[in-house]
């Protein structure tokens, strides 16, 4: 059983370094997960890998089943999810072609089904919500790579599928550091799970608010460029997680999250 979780965004899969063993594809109390989960390793270490918008990228972002996914990994016996996905700058100094590790979100999304608890009250805890261990271990491994990386930003997540227009993009300024489609309601199904959860963004435009209008072509161009340093990391980070140093399950237990 894999504890460790990867969800692949945009280009992210690569079966050269991907040592298949098997694919599932479980049925949940949320219906079927985007796609087929595929069981193998990476640098040695048993990992499910998830196509969040299907292999045919059939799920928008506000179709995804993000439920049903979640439920999907932690029924797996998945401790540890590592989003890896694409995202817009909304500061100058976060460059195409730039790692982001976040520490925080902002939702600005409208229509999504963001907690497994639709039959009760329940609070749980989340002012850091990406956790600081795994975060820890990527940012240690970009900065042994010698790759161009950021710790700490905030990622603003919008509804999609359409981008930004030029006067949002402007108004998310004031609020984040990238921009994107897909952490939420990822990022808060996890903690209720009592999974451990950080993003690996890279940057591959700068939303409208600067001198180029956004496409998907140049999001792929750029994530296409980058997906040797991405996958590098997953092999030099990976190997790097043993028992969890943080608080992510307790946050569950604590406010009865956890079934």
């Amino acid at each position: 059983m894999p504890k460790i979780a990867i969800i692949g965004g945009t280009g992210i899969y690569d079966p050269d370094s991907f040592e298949i063993i098997k694919t599932v594809f479980p049925d949940t109390p949320y219906g079927k997960p985007s796609d087929e989960i595929t069981i193998g390793r990476i640098a040695g270490v048993e990992v499910a890998f998830m196509f969040r918008h299907g292999r045919s990228g059939r799920h928008p972002p506000s179709g995804v089943p993000y439920r049903a996914n979640m439920w999907a990994l932690k029924e797996l016996g998945c401790e540890y999810v590592i989003s890896a996905c694409a995202v817009g700058s909304l500061q100058i100094e976060y460059a195409p072609g730039d790692l982001i590790v976040p520490t925080q979100f902002i939702d600005f999304t409208k229509k999504r089904d963001y907690t497994f608890f639709d039959d009760k009250i329940v609070h749980i805890s989340m002012p850091d919500p990406f956790c600081g261990y795994l975060n820890g271990i990527f940012i240690e491994t970009a900065e042994e790579m010698g790759i161009k990386h950021h710790f700490g930003g905030t990622y603003v997540c919008i509804e999609g599928p359409r981008f930004s227009t030029r006067a949002e993009s402007n108004m998310f300024r004031h609020f984040g550091d990238i921009i994107g489609m897909t952490v939420v309601p990822e990022c808060q199904l996890a903690r209720e799970l009592g999974m451990c959860y950080c993003s690996l963004a890279t940057v591959t435009d700068y939303d409208v608010w600067h001198d180029e209008d956004v496409s998907i072509e140049i999001i792929h161009k750029t994530m296409n460029e980058c997906l040797a340093k991405v996958l590098r990391l997953l092999e030099l980070g990976l190997p790097k997680i043993k028992d969890r140093d943080c608080n992510c399950i307790e946050a569950a237990k604590g406010c009865g999250a956890l079934r």
